[in-house]
């Protein structure tokens, strides 16, 4: 399996990341800055350990990933597999969007979102 991406120093990554959002990081990036969504606070281009993640709610400790096309090839997809499994690791729960929904489909990738930020209710198996 190819090893995951990692940044040395995450924050001049992390900065430079937030410089070059694709078409739709800008999309999800309005719905969720200024708690604008469900009245939580996000971080976009977010550091967690030797990575960087698209978006990030510290409340919740979850991270909001967009897939593009570019994840389909060139052995990415095993290596964001990889990166999920160590930052899920850590606690951090994973929320993938494909960018294409995101852009042909806000709302509905809105409500992808919105169901897995919601707690699973007492005694219900995962």
């Amino acid at each position: 399996m190819a090893e995951p991406t990692f940044h040395r120093d995450n924050v001049p990554s992390a900065r430079r990341l937030r410089q070059r959002l694709t078409r739709s990081e800008e999309l999800l990036w309005e719905v969720l800055r200024d708690r604008r969504f469900e009245g939580r606070k996000f971080r976009r281009q977010h550091p967690i350990g030797a990575f960087v993640v698209d978006f990030y709610c510290d409340e919740l400790n979850v991270a909001v990933e967009i897939d593009g096309g570019i994840h389909d090839f060139g052995g990415r997809s095993e290596r964001d597999r990889l990166r999920q499994t160590i930052i899920e690791a850590r606690g951090t729960r994973f929320v993938r969007l494909r960018a294409e929904n995101v852009e042909r489909d806000l709302s509905g990738s809105l409500a992808q979102l919105r169901e897995a930020l919601t707690p699973a209710p007492p005694g219900s198996s995962p």
